[in-house]
């Protein structure tokens, strides 16, 4: 009875967060898609040093394992992304890959005008292999949300062995905790994916992973609770880098004042979004 009730509660927080989420991006958000980006920046780093890194460093574990975790989880998405990008490169020649690849990694100061409009008619010359062609950052994020929703799953089956009703609380915690964040996900994957179920999809997987770990958890529950804070600083570290080497540097473009305030009023909705959902869960963690 435990383990169905684990089962159902990571699953509805796993997938239905992906979907409630989906549901805002592609609905009511979707003609800001632009202004996304500056959402899933926000979103993605108050995820990490407000939720995440908080809790981890709240636990047991020391602050140089974690910290050491934390670097080399940057350095493994780093390395991650320069394998897409090789990747990439080697499968549609070595030009194309290049220029597609690194055009919002120089010229931070001048380039990035035109640099966006050259990646809009980008993706729509290309829309027909668009999925062969990920933004950078794709499968770090991917990468990332399964390791945190298998970290998420260890919780909810702690909280269903705990108490039940307890469960239920984590499950809901969790659901609306994810929302905010996987917005963030659908809008870096929906950059390179051809389409709006392909972005959904993925994400989704990664959202199931919420089951798995919850399975495991209530299996291994003892064993892996002492493992929690590092899946929490591995997950952290993904959404750091995506954030800082990815969608920040795209949005350092010249741009007008009201560009720039809008911008920056979409990154503190991203993080506005995340602190509010902490805020009203904060006393059932």
């Amino acid at each position: 009875m435990t383990l169905l009730a684990i089962l159902l509660g990571t699953l509805v927080a796993g997938i239905g967060s992906v979907w409630v989420a989906a549901w805002l991006s592609f609905g009511i958000l979707s003609r800001y898609t632009q202004h996304m980006l500056s959402l899933a920046a926000g979103a993605l780093m108050a995820t990490s040093f407000l939720h995440l890194l908080p809790e981890a460093f709240e636990s047991e574990a020391g602050a140089h394992e974690l910290f050491l975790t934390l670097l080399v989880g940057l350095v493994f998405f780093f390395l991650l992304d320069k394998a897409e990008l090789w990747h990439h490169g080697h499968e549609h020649g070595h030009d194309h890959g290049h220029d597609h690849g690194h055009d919002h990694g120089h010229d931070h100061g001048h380039g990035h005008g035109h640099d966006h409009v050259h990646h809009a008619d980008h993706a729509h010359a290309h829309s027909a292999h668009a999925d062969q062609e990920p933004l950078r950052g794709q499968w770090a994020v991917l990468a990332g949300d399964s390791v945190h929703c298998f970290g998420d799953g260890i919780l909810i089956a702690s909280a269903f062995i705990a108490d039940m009703r307890l469960g239920v609380i984590a499950a809901l915690a969790v659901l609306a905790h994810e929302i905010p964040h996987h917005m963030g996900d659908l809008a870096v994957l929906r950059q390179g994916s051809s389409s709006r179920q392909a972005a959904i999809l993925k994400v989704s997987m990664a959202g199931a992973i919420t089951a798995l770990g919850g399975a495991v958890g209530y299996v291994l529950v003892d064993a892996l609770h002492d493992w929690l804070p590092y899946f929490l600083v591995v997950a952290s570290s993904s959404f750091v880098y995506v954030a800082l080497a990815d969608l920040i540097p795209q949005l350092q473009k010249r741009l007008s004042a009201r560009e720039t305030a809008a911008q920056i009023i979409w990154l503190g909705l991203g993080i506005g979004m995340v602190v509010l959902v902490s805020a009203l869960g904060g006393h059932q963690h």
